[in-house]
């Protein structure tokens, strides 16, 4: 007999977390897996659209942005039903948002700490994420408030609760590596997505729920003529969320659902070879999307051989520059390094007696292969060993919505239709984090929107989520707690500048040189004098 729909009702106001209530008669999996795709991203469009302000947002028929957000998803912890009139709750909470497509070439960066180097949209929201984890170290270590933490096996350390997950969701593909997908032959619109070893095996059978996504990321190259090409026809619709609402239009039958084990790919060495050849239904590949992110100096470069065969995958890259190149890794392999490393970084893991690893990646409607999101953000990292205790290669559970982010540059593209002027991305990114003290930062050039010439290196030109601002911080945190209460790394020496505060996290540094030395060699790094700011 086939299974019965989950009957799911939602609760979304401005002021409080979204929450979902699944009916106990029908509760078949953990409480923690009742959450779909398409309501991560619904939850996050719905927030960019009531909590952020107009200021930072892109200008209406003539600019674009990209999106991305950590999710705080908890569920009853330890928990079963007792009757059956008492729904199971999984509350889901934004904690931290960006938007940004741009970043500064080499020459603008600052050894003062107070410029912020990357605003695409994925490290804005980790900046963001890590502020949110700031606070809630305060309100554990310091307020005795209730936190997301709880006490470690040894003092001064913090883990997370066992009933909370994070998940990333992003409006669209990151840069670099997971950008690499197939254009098929047939396509007068985006590309499909993509079924596993689609370059590899040319027996896969023709489906007849091959969805077009819209385009995404193309900040790096829009007049290129693979950008133009990327378009959804007159007659192709997508799921849009508008001011605060999800529309559910007709535009292909595959549904995201419930997180299992299924979802992942198996991916070999094997699957790091070219993108070249087939495609599902025998559909010949004769594109790929191109990505703007730049090889690292020093390793195998792209063959950029017309058609498929232009890029080669698996490798580390660099993001653009306007005519200054910047050291600024892709987000594919920023990502990748956050499922070995966690999110928290070097300074927060002081703290914590666990990384805080992200559980699952939800992009939005747009080009998408789920070949290449497994292989750019698990599968280039999947063999490395002998990492200190607590980190390890996380099973990253990798999902895409249906819903199409509206102020994306399909979405735009697709409403302004004969607008006069180029389409071009916006020029500000946008910080949100749910902390009680400016929550929001909007930062065009790494500085606060509107920072001069004159104010530069004051402290009101300073993002709150630059380097200088959250080792300020940090800084603070540690003068709110005894010292005879500090974790045991930071009571042993004396520390000053936030590159030996960096060095001395002992275990995300052993776990940071093990990756470089089995995956990322090639890992392009700040010389020290850009960290020795106090």
């Amino acid at each position: 007999m086939p299974r019965k729909r989950r009957q799911i009702r939602t609760s979304i106001q401005k002021d409080k977390p979204y929450t979902v209530r699944v009916c106990p008669k029908q509760v078949s999996a953990p409480a923690q897996t009742m959450w779909t795709a398409d309501e991560i991203a619904q939850l996050c469009y719905e927030h960019y659209g009531i909590r952020l302000p107009k200021k930072g947002k892109p200008e209406p028929n003539h600019e674009w942005t990209l999106l991305a957000a950590v999710v705080k998803i908890q569920s009853p912890a330890d928990k079963a039903c007792d009757t059956l009139d008492k729904p199971v709750q999984v509350t889901k909470e934004v904690v931290s948002m960006g938007t940004g497509t741009k970043c500064i070439g080499q020459s603008k960066m600052r050894k003062s700490g107070d410029i912020l180097n990357d605003s695409h949209a994925e490290v804005i929201a980790r900046r963001s994420f890590q502020r949110y984890l700031l606070h809630q170290l305060q309100l554990a270590a310091t307020l005795k408030e209730d936190s997301i933490f709880v006490p470690g096996t040894q003092k001064g350390v913090w883990k997370l609760r066992r009933d909370l997950i994070f998940v990333f969701f992003s409006s669209h593909t990151p840069c670099g590596d997971a950008s690499i997908i197939p254009m098929l032959e047939f396509e007068d619109q985006p590309c499909c997505p993509v079924f596993r070893n689609w370059a590899n095996n040319s027996s896969v059978e023709a489906s007849s729920n091959l969805e077009a996504p819209g385009n995404e990321r193309k900040c790096e190259d829009p007049d290129s003529p693979v950008t133009k090409k990327m378009r959804l026809e007159p007659g192709t619709t997508a799921g849009v969320v508008t001011n605060g609402a999800a529309h559910h239009q007709s535009f292909g039958k595959q549904k995201s659902g419930p997180i299992s084990p299924g979802n992942s790919c198996d991916l070999t060495v094997g699957g790091l070879a070219a993108v070249t050849r087939i495609a599902p239904g025998s559909a010949k590949v004769i594109d790929v999307y191109r990505t703007g992110a730049k090889c690292v100096p020093g390793e195998a470069g792209d063959s950029r051989k017309p058609g498929a065969a232009f890029h080669q995958v698996g490798l580390l890259r660099v993001k653009p520059g306007r005519g200054d190149r910047t050291r600024s890794m892709s987000c594919s392999d920023k990502m990748a390094r956050w499922n070995i490393l966690g999110c928290q970084g070097a300074l927060l893991m002081h703290f914590l007696e666990e990384p805080i690893y992200l559980s699952a990646v939800v992009i939005g409607k747009c080009p998408y292969s789920q070949e290449a999101m497994q292989r750019a953000l698990i599968g280039r990292c999947q063999n490395v060993s002998a990492l200190p205790k607590g980190f390890g290669v996380q099973e990253l559970k990798i999902l895409q919505s249906d819903l199409l982010f509206e102020q994306s540059r399909c979405a735009v593209q697709a409403k302004r239709a004969d607008s006069p002027g180029r389409l071009v991305p916006c020029g500000a990114a946008i910080s949100w984090s749910a902390v009680p003290e400016q929550p929001l930062d909007v930062t065009a050039n790494g500085f606060p929107q509107g920072t001069t010439k004159k104010t530069i290196g004051s402290l009101q030109a300073r993002s709150q989520i630059s380097k200088v601002e959250l080792f300020r911080s940090f800084q603070k945190l540690l003068s709110r707690i005894a010292r005879d209460e500090w974790p045991h790394s930071l009571r042993v020496q004396k520390l000053d500048t936030y590159q030996e505060y960096k060095e001395a996290a002992s275990s995300y540094q052993e776990a940071w040189s093990t990756l470089r030395k089995q995956a990322f060699g090639s890992w392009i790094r700040n010389p020290p004098d850009y960290h020795q700011f106090k």
